[in-house]
């Protein structure tokens, strides 16, 4: 027996063979089972033909639920057809009307075999059940083969026992039809679409499910749009709908019970792939994803969680699940947890249930989640679908959830769990304060339009004073972000005049305007004209953060000692600091350290400063912050933890791995930030010129909005082109930098010192009396400040434009200052001049010495550029380069090794921070360079390695 369905040769042979035995006198029984959809209509049609084509007489039967009112109602259907007993009907005696229609039959079959096919038995009437199990019992002995389909799936509530439960199994043959394999599926779909690639003819098989009815449905729907179109997800993209009215058949045959778990399923699973990382289906063309933050959820789990949602008997709904996996209709994932086949079987499942009916059910999912312990960022991704419930217990859970994704550092999914919880009815004062930390949230995020209107609004709205100025201090960040400086200050103003009677709070947001008026200078010299006019009359009223900010004011505008500054700022830190002020406090404080050569005390104060910070709320300080900790680097000269660093900051490549990197060369919106100036500065000291050169031509500087910042990339590109030597372009920028900073009242060399960069373009251009100008004026500044760094380089830069004999003493000045500096790479470039004084003034063997060390230092600090430098001079010098110490404990700087030998003795990071009195990033810091140089990665190998290398 042959036909054109796949994989049912068995049926085929069973069918055949039977069909032989009536021919010969002989009948039989024989049940066809299966799921819905496998086929059990389509084989007994092929059976009827088949039988047919023998010369059986066929009788046929489709039973349906309308009927089973009716006693006798399938049998009649079944002989109705026959002319010579349509006129006969049942009487009320069920006994004897079965008798009379068994004895219809029985003269009928007298004249010619006969097939009985009765379709969806389990939908018969009891009386046409009874009198075909009575049948079964008796066909043995005519030449009528019985052949009957019935529904065989599990169901939640359980179903009424099968037709043959009650026979002998010698009497019943009975064939139960499977669910189609993926090679019969991709037959199926390659005979349809013949060109089809695996891919695609993989996703069709999976939506298929391992069901013919259903991937038969959605062969008709894709003929409109054959592969290369991809298999839609959803059934919108499906025309005329076969396929999804195939599924809504599927659950209409299950009972409501296992039709309401399998929608909730569908919504449980949908809810989990809307608002979390992309998840493995179990079909080749899905990606694996990256591990999850959320347990596991196998199979077990699964059925409890849909048994407590739905108020199902968990027992049955394990049953279906396993059930609904043998058949294909769910696949477990990479976790054991059940999930449907292919997204657009999830989707059509879905289809046509109610909005409000979905949301109920991922409400009432996330309540048994939350029963059952689940954790917190689960439970809310089910509630991102459900609609306002009025549940304490809701908004508690997406805060809780809001608070660990952003300690975590998933920002995005703290914003849709926010999103979320403004959906619930809120009083004024915490809509307020999720509206601050939304918009907060949404700005970082790069969604500034959504954040700024968000945060406006928590401004509009009724608050307590300290909300208030928090939700301020966040949106005129967001606004100074934006370059729209005066308007950020407009807004702490307004925010000002409602504060009466909290001096505190007034301070703090005076301190605000002061501190985001540097990206502007016109609003910034009006601001700290307030500040200064003030803490001469009421020093209270500027406190202890408006007085360190005029510390920094006086340090920049070169009117302190760095003594004094430290002096003064330690004073103000030991006072007691409103909460939201005292960041503004520490920043300002780690600022002037930094530039007083107190690296350590500055890393300290930044790592309080971004303790205290909350990563989901704006405030001028964060940024603040984390650029003090980028100058901090660069002051050590740590060029590869600086260009990691940068790259986090500006959330770009910076640094791409080879020079045909293209990602660099897109165009940035807006100006360039310290990180990018940083960078190009590491970039260049690192050899990396190509890198340097693509992210210098990022930015368009002509329409960047001014700011300090600018200046430091104006900076930062002359040395750049000064190393390539555009001597010109770079003394352009120097000059351009120097005015946009005196423009500021920032004259000191502590910030960026143009005047020693346009002497060397000076003197590099034939004008060395302007040369010596410009550093003579740097070094009166820098004797100002009085640090190591800025005199030191000062003093060189003025060395190589004076020369000779003069020359050299300030060089030998300078090199004595930097060596008690933390700045190496100063050292280095002090060495450096001096070194070829040196060979000028004819002394080869001290010239070469200083190169030597100049040329070995730069190696261990990976400033390729003045390593280059050095081994140029001491090749014109006629001298060879020794070989430097890459590795091995002789490598090591004396902090490395100190900080080494305490690590290796088993003290923490903590302990050797607090003994030495550094900050812990500091201890890691060095700790990472010294594995590095001693060919190590854990702790436990350092004992061994700072005695056995050399």
């Amino acid at each position: 027996m042959t036909g054109p369905l796949r994989e049912r040769e068995e049926a085929h042979a069973l069918l055949a063979a039977e069909a032989e035995r009536a021919r010969a006198g002989g009948g039989r029984f024989v049940l066809l089972r299966g799921a819905t959809g496998t086929g059990r209509s389509a084989m007994l049609e092929a059976a009827a033909a088949h039988a047919a084509g023998r010369g059986l007489r066929v009788l046929r039967a489709r039973c349906s639920p309308e009927d089973t009112a009716v006693p006798f109602a399938a049998v009649l259907h079944l002989l109705g057809p026959v002319p010579e007993f349509a006129d006969l009907t049942p009487g009320l005696d069920d006994r004897g009307s079965a008798a009379r229609l068994w004895r219809l039959l029985r003269s009928y079959a007298a004249r010619s075999p006969v097939l009985v096919a009765v379709d969806d038995v389990h939908l018969a009437d009891e009386a046409s059940r009874r009198w075909l199990v009575e049948a079964a019992r008796r066909v043995d002995r005519l030449p009528v083969l019985v052949v009957a389909t019935e529904r065989s799936q599990y169901d939640i509530d359980p179903r009424p026992a099968g037709l043959t439960h009650a026979l002998s199994p010698s009497l019943v043959r009975t064939h139960t039809l499977a669910p189609l394999t993926d090679t019969a599926g991709g037959a199926l779909v390659r005979a349809a679409f013949p060109t089809a690639p695996d891919d695609w003819t993989a996703d069709c098989v999976h939506a298929g499910a391992g069901n013919p009815l259903l991937l038969h449905a959605l062969l008709d729907d894709l003929r409109g749009t054959p592969p290369p179109s991809p298999v839609p997800d959803t059934c919108a993209a499906l025309y005329p709908g076969a396929y999804p009215a195939a599924v809504s058949w599927w659950l209409d045959t299950t009972g409501p019970t296992t039709a309401e778990t399998a929608r909730t399923l569908a919504a449980l699973e949908q809810a989990d792939d809307a608002h979390s990382r992309p998840r493995p289906h179990p079909h080749p063309r899905r990606r694996t994803p990256p591990p999850r933050t959320v347990a596991p959820a196998p199979l077990a789990t699964t059925a409890a969680l849909l048994a407590d949602a739905t108020g199902a008997d968990p027992a049955r709904v394990a049953g279906w699940l396993t059930a609904m996996t043998r058949l294909g209709m769910l696949r477990a994932d990479a976790e054991g947890r059940p999930r449907y086949a292919h997204p657009l079987l999830r989707d059509a499942v879905l289809s046509g249930w109610p909005g409000a009916r979905r949301r109920a059910a991922q409400l009432a999912v996330a309540e048994a989640m939350l029963r059952r312990g689940d954790r917190v960022d689960a439970v809310a991704r089910q509630l991102l679908g459900s609609g306002p419930a009025g549940l304490p217990w809701v908004l508690r859970v997406l805060r809780d959830a809001v608070a660990v994704a952003v300690h975590q550092g998933r920002p995005d999914d703290a914003v849709v769990y926010l999103r979320r919880a403004l959906a619930e009815p809120l009083p004024d004062d915490l809509r307020q304060r999720l509206l601050t930390e939304l918009g907060s949230l949404e700005y970082a995020s790069a969604d500034a339009p959504a954040g700024l209107p968000r945060l406006a609004e928590a401004l509009d709205l009724p608050a307590e004073p300290r909300d208030r100025v928090r939700t301020a201090l966040a949106l005129g960040t967001a606004l100074a972000g934006r370059g729209e400086v005066r308007a950020a200050v407009e807004v702490l103003r307004a925010t000002e005049a409602g504060l009466t009677g909290h001096p505190e709070l007034v301070r703090t947001v005076r301190t605000a305007s002061a501190l985001l008026s540097d990206q502007d200078q016109t609003v910034r010299r009006e601001a700290y004209r307030w500040l200064t006019d003030t803490a001469r009359r009421s020093p209270e009223l500027v406190g202890a953060t408006g007085q360190a900010l005029l510390v920094r004011y006086a340090a920049t505008a070169g009117a302190s000692s760095a003594k004094a500054a430290m002096a003064r700022l330690r004073t103000l830190l030991t006072e007691p600091a409103e909460p939201l002020a005292e960041p503004f406090l520490l920043g300002t404080a780690a600022a002037v350290a930094q530039w007083a050569d107190e690296l350590d005390e500055a890393e300290g104060l930044v790592e309080r400063g971004l303790a205290g910070q909350r990563p989901s709320l704006l405030h001028p300080m964060q940024r603040a912050l984390r650029d003090v900790l980028l100058d901090i680097t660069a002051a050590r000269g740590d060029y590869t933890r600086l260009l990691a660093e940068t790259e986090t900051e500006t959330g770009a490549e910076t640094v791409p791995d080879t020079d045909t990197h293209t990602d660099a060369e897109t165009p940035a919106a807006g100006g360039p930030t310290n990180a990018d100036a940083h960078a190009l500065l590491a970039l260049v000291e690192t050899g990396r010129a190509a890198q340097a050169r693509r992210l210098a031509t990022r930015f368009d500087l002509r329409g960047a909005p001014d700011s300090w910042e600018l200046n430091r990339f104006l900076y930062a590109r002359g040395i750049l082109r000064l190393s390539d030597g555009d001597t010109t372009g770079a003394l352009h920028d120097f000059l351009e930098c120097g005015r946009r900073q005196s423009a500021r009242a920032v004259l000191s060399p502590v910030v960026t010192p143009w005047r020693s960069a346009a002497a060397r373009c000076r003197l590099a251009l034939g004008s060395p009396r302007e040369a010596i100008a410009l550093a003579e004026e740097e070094l009166r500044l820098a004797r100002v400040w009085d640090t190591p760094r800025t005199v030191g380089r000062a003093l060189r830069v003025l060395a190589r434009a004076t020369g000779g004999r003069r020359g050299l003493e300030l060089a030998e000045e300078s090199v004595a200052l930097l060596r008690d500096s933390p700045a190496d790479a100063e050292l280095i470039a002090a060495l450096l001049t001096r070194g070829r004084l040196l060979s000028t003034g004819g002394d080869r063997s001290r010239a070469r010495d200083s190169l030597r060390e100049a040329a070995e230092r730069a190696e261990r600090l990976g400033a390729v550029r003045l390593r280059s430098r050095a081994e140029e001079a001491l090749r014109a010098g006629g001298a060879r380069r020794t070989s430097t110490a890459h590795t091995g404990t002789a490598s090591l700087t004396g902090s490395e090794r100190r900080i080494a030998e305490l690590a290796a003795a088993g003290r923490t990071n903590t302990e050797i921070a607090d003994l030495l009195h550094i900050a812990r990033r500091t201890v890691e810091t060095h700790l990472t360079s010294a594995y590095r140089k001693l060919g190590i990665r854990r702790r436990g190998e350092l004992g061994e390695a700072l005695k056995g290398q050399t």
